[in-house]
């Protein structure tokens, strides 16, 4: 009788632990889906812009956000058959605000970094920018980023730049000053007006801002690098980058990406 009494409890103990392992596992798939069901049970994707960035966000004339990376968003949010809601942040802020949940996704040229994959993940990549020096039309002193010591370099706060500037340049080029700015206008008004020496920015951003606002400035040498942007997401999503990634690869194979990249940019895209 006693080892009838020892053999059930063997068999029930064996039960619990299997169903406490299955348990887990659920739970693990269902926080791994988390973001995914969320905007599609919502039927909205609450996405992060800057807001400021043309031609990639910004606001229109029409009082709504426009831009490159507003109609990326827009049509990864169709193909997920949910609505796209933008919410304008200093780009300084849309990571934390991503960690925290304020966003569902952040569609704002954040480069993708070994440093921000470990806070966050990230979509295959929607654009490539070239970024180059800038600076005021008449000066001729500075034509790469090797003059730039002793000159006060104005840049993006929170940015993949102001990473560069600080960690990669200037130990190799010598010391400058680093003014940083909350958006990209404000930092070209102040080279416009010659309160900075220069700045870094990739050129697809420089010909409407130039073109609204009379900036007597220029772009000078060759690309200092080549930046990849992409769909950041809270970590621990892999099904939602799945979706947002399968969405883009569709967008390509008809047409709709280079459709979008044309309306904003005057050119096809590069071949990957």
């Amino acid at each position: 009788m006693k080892k009838i009494n020892w053999l059930l409890t063997l068999v029930v103990a064996s039960v619990l632990v299997l169903s406490a392992c299955g348990g887990t596992a659920t739970k693990k798939e269902t926080k791994d889906n988390d973001a995914l069901t969320k905007v599609q049970k919502n039927g909205e994707m609450t996405i992060g812009i800057m807001g400021t960035y043309a031609p990639y966000n910004y606001m229109g004339k029409d009082k709504e956000y426009t831009g490159f990376d507003v109609d990326i968003a827009k049509e990864i949010a169709k193909r997920l058959d949910v609505k796209a809601k933008f919410v304008a942040q200093d780009f300084s802020g849309l990571i934390p605000g991503l960690q925290k949940g304020k966003f569902d996704a952040l569609v704002s040229q954040v480069t993708i970094t070994d440093e921000r994959k470990k806070a966050i993940d990230f979509s295959e990549p929607y654009i490539t920018n070239e970024v180059k020096v800038i600076v005021k039309e008449n000066n001729n002193n500075i034509k790469s980023v090797k003059d730039f010591k002793g000159k006060t370099i104005g840049v993006g706060l929170g940015t993949n730049d102001e990473t560069y500037l600080r960690n990669d340049l200037m130990p190799e080029v010598g010391n400058f000053k680093i003014s940083t700015y909350d958006d990209v206008i404000t930092t070209l008004k102040d080279l416009d007006a010659g309160r900075i020496d220069a700045t870094i920015n990739n050129v697809y951003a420089l010909k409407p801002i130039i073109e609204e606002n009379g900036y007597k400035i220029k772009a000078v040498g060759e690309a200092i690098k080549a930046d990849k942007a992409a769909v950041a997401v809270k970590k621990g999503n892999p099904k939602f980058v799945k979706a947002i990634n399968k969405a883009l690869e569709d967008m390509k194979n008809d047409g709709t990406y280079k459709k979008i990249f044309v309306k904003w940019f005057g050119e096809e895209p590069p071949a990957e």
